[in-house]
């Protein structure tokens, strides 16, 4: 008998473990999507607080949690509901310049994520400055998805455009703006470490 409710406990004390999980998934996935409706018209693609908002759940939630509520934002936002930039969806977004950078959001959770769950150090400010590194190489590998795209997109309209060209319209200037942004999602999850689960 003892053994049951044992056996019971456990399973209530999982089911609420879970449905945490996924209020903190749903969070986060609402967070980015109020990031990226704080934009600034740029040429092609605006400036938003969209990486800013991934690089914080990757270094909150973790690799699995953090890429989950990417995904789950992309998701979202391909099926129409307007998450993206500019209060829009749908899965036509991935036809546009921005495309890649979507696709690369992806990538940049997953690379956030694994290194909070892979970082043991326990000084606050070194830790710190390695998911900040983290987020960089993270913000890197989703320049390198919207540049690759939007290059692709480039030729396949039959324009000209060399890669020295897409990268001083995809990066150069984002580069102060990802800099400060990965800098205020560092020192928000650093504020923020007793409320993360390890």
């Amino acid at each position: 008998m003892r053994e049951e409710e044992e056996q019971k406990e456990a399973g209530r004390k999982r089911g609420a473990a879970t449905a945490r999980e996924l209020c903190r998934i749903a969070l986060f996935a609402a967070i980015i999507a109020v990031c990226a409706w704080i934009s600034v018209p740029i040429g092609e693609i605006p400036v938003t607080m969209q990486t800013m908002g991934i690089c914080f759940a990757g270094a909150f939630l973790g690799c699995k949690r953090g890429t989950a509520a990417v995904a789950v934002y992309i998701l979202l936002g391909l099926c129409g509901v307007p998450v993206f930039a500019g209060f829009t969806g749908g899965a036509a977004k991935l036809l546009l310049p921005t495309g890649g950078y979507i696709v690369g959001f992806l990538f940049t959770g997953f690379i956030v994520g694994l290194a909070a769950d892979l970082c043991k150090v326990k000084n606050d400010w070194a830790r710190t400055g390695i998911l900040a590194a983290a987020m960089v190489l993270g913000v890197a590998v989703c320049y390198a998805f919207g540049t690759a795209w939007f290059v692709a997109l480039y030729h396949r309209a039959g324009k000209a455009v060399t890669v020295a060209g897409a990268l001083s319209m995809c990066v150069v200037p984002y580069l102060l703006p990802d800099l400060v942004k990965i800098v205020v999602a560092s020192l928000l999850v650093s504020r923020l470490k007793k409320y993360r689960e390890r």
